[in-house]
């Protein structure tokens, strides 16, 4: 996998507003907020998309889902409400290639999204 933006994020080479941080996983605002709460949830340890993913990395991806509630309980919108994505590939959407959790909050979502 080529070095991405989020790797840069991650080494601290580019600045990002960073919301939350352990061992294994980093969040941080999105700087194209699609909803008042937009925060990205990436692994430290590069995965291109949800398709490389192994069995091995079943626990990774579980624990990008509970900082992600954990976050949403820690700011209070939890119980309201939110949207986790995880967009692979171009046509899903995906623009860069280190796997990641969109954290969508802060005003009613609707399906299909708009």
């Amino acid at each position: 996998m080529s070095d991405t933006i989020f790797g840069k994020i991650i080494r601290r080479e580019i600045p990002a507003d960073i919301v939350y941080e352990n061992d294994e996983v980093l969040a941080f605002r999105d700087l194209n907020p699609q909803a008042p709460v937009h925060v990205l949830f990436i692994p430290k340890r590069p995965l291109a998309t949800l398709n490389d993913a192994a069995e091995s990395d079943a626990g990774l991806l579980g624990r990008l889902l509970l900082a992600a509630s954990a976050y949403a309980r820690q700011e209070g919108f939890a119980e309201s409400g939110y949207r986790t994505v995880i967009n692979c590939n171009e046509h899903g959407g995906q623009t860069v290639f280190h796997l990641h959790v969109h954290l969508l909050a802060g005003r009613h979502m609707h399906w299909p999204p708009g």
